[in-house]
């Protein structure tokens, strides 16, 4: 299995943060991920598609939100609240309050 590349804490950007926040799928698995803390891809898709899910993933990973790990077979995801809090202070209450 290809090891995963997260961004550091500086490498994170508001802008890459907001993209990966704008979408619906990706906000719902942030806010699942908030709510029930690490949870595998497959607790998370909803029934969507594994392609599509992979994807959503992958924008959630690359913006520095959620942070994935390998465990066995399964894909291990946990979101970066504390980096994200620290970086950008209120942002993912106010977002996470929002409907």
């Amino acid at each position: 299995m290809r090891a995963l590349r997260h961004p550091n804490a500086g490498e994170i950007e508001l802008t890459r943060v907001l993209h990966a926040l704008s979408d619906p799928v990706r906000l719902d698995v942030v806010r699942q991920l908030d709510h029930e803390g690490e949870a595998t891809c497959a607790a998370l898709d909803c029934g969507r598609p594994k392609s599509s899910m992979s994807h959503h993933f992958r924008v959630l990973r690359d913006a520095g939100v959620v942070r994935t790990r390998s465990d066995g077979a399964a894909h291990m995801n946990v979101l970066r609240r504390e980096e994200l809090d620290r970086l950008f202070p209120g942002l993912l209450d106010a977002v996470l309050a929002a409907r």
